[in-house]
């Protein structure tokens, strides 16, 4: 006390410390600070009882309230389900080729395959599924298997290549390089072919060549002029859309040693409507086909008698 004395420099009376010549000045902090310091400390006490905030060794303190943003989401999220349960249900209940016959269960249908898409899909196809080396672009009308509504949910249902599903989408093309069934000599000569008719070369004597192994090897599958066929999953050579590449060198390691692409079968992952939402979903991108035509029936036999 005895040290006190009034700041020449400021005015301010110091507290009567003093370190190395370093003195402190008496600046209490103002009324309305400490007051709301107080008030932040009670809301704070307050806080800690009221709600979750304690942490222990296992969990959180629960409050007195009971609340938690764990359970205001699944609150959140179940009313939401509730909300849409009727619309799922109508699309459960809903054949997927008869969809498109309801345009505003279409449109649900197409929006809740889209957001399943962003979880499940970009990963592979990219977020505009427009696809990437190995994994086929969905906005084209270019199908392994066929682009109408029920054949895309077929192969989303089953995938391609999934072991232990019999329904699931199998193709497989011989290496015949690596499997010795041609030469490396007769496989340039077939890749030669192929980026003839696929309007990337102009012809040769190496492509004349390989259009006779291709003859006698390639085109049980993919037809004898690369036309492709959906009934084992063969594709086109005949346009411009390649799966990996329609290069020399893509092309000769696919002769080589042949391509076995992979798609889960989301029938184990997802549920029955979500699966029938993304087939909706991809349908509707640009290359969705209309359903095939039914065959005409068998006309029925005449009686023996009218023959």
């Amino acid at each position: 006390m005895a040290n006190k004395r009034v700041d020449d420099a400021t005015g301010v009376e110091t507290v009567g410390h003093e370190w190395d010549g370093i003195e402190e000045l008496n600046n209490p902090l103002p009324r309305w600070w400490l007051w709301s310091f107080y008030a932040c400390i009670a809301f704070a006490v307050g806080y800690c009882v009221v709600y979750p905030a304690i942490p222990g060794l296992h969990k959180a303190s629960a409050g007195t309230f009971g609340w938690s943003s764990r359970g205001a989401l699944a609150a959140e999220m179940t009313a939401a389900d509730a909300g849409r349960a009727q619309v799922r249900a109508a699309i459960a209940a809903t054949p997927v080729e008869a969809l498109a016959n309801d345009p505003k269960l279409l449109r649900a249908a197409i929006e809740g395959g889209r957001a399943a898409f962003k979880v499940n899909c970009v990963q592979c196809h990219g977020a505009g599924a427009a696809g990437a080396k190995g994994y086929p672009n969905l906005n084209d009308d270019d199908w392994l298997w066929g682009g109408d509504i029920a054949t895309i949910h077929q192969t989303l249902q089953h995938g391609v290549r999934q072991p232990g599903d019999d329904a699931t989408r199998m193709s497989q093309m011989p290496a015949f390089g690596r499997d010795g069934i041609l030469t490396a000599a007769q496989v340039q000569d077939v890749v030669s072919h192929v980026r003839v008719i696929s309007g990337q070369e102009k012809a040769s004597g190496s492509s004349q060549r390989g259009a006779k192994i291709f003859a006698e090897n390639c085109a049980v599958c993919h037809g004898a002029n690369g036309e492709g066929s959906r009934a084992v999953g063969a594709p086109r050579l005949s346009d411009a859309i390649w799966l990996y590449g329609g290069d020399r060198q893509a092309l000769t390691e696919t002769v080589t040693n042949a391509r076995y692409g992979v798609m889960p079968a989301w029938g184990t992952r997802l549920d029955p409507v979500t699966v029938k939402m993304l087939a909706t979903y991809v349908h509707s991108l640009g290359g969705g086909e209309a359903a095939p035509a039914a065959a005409p029936a068998p006309a029925a036999s005449a009686p023996a008698a009218a023959q």
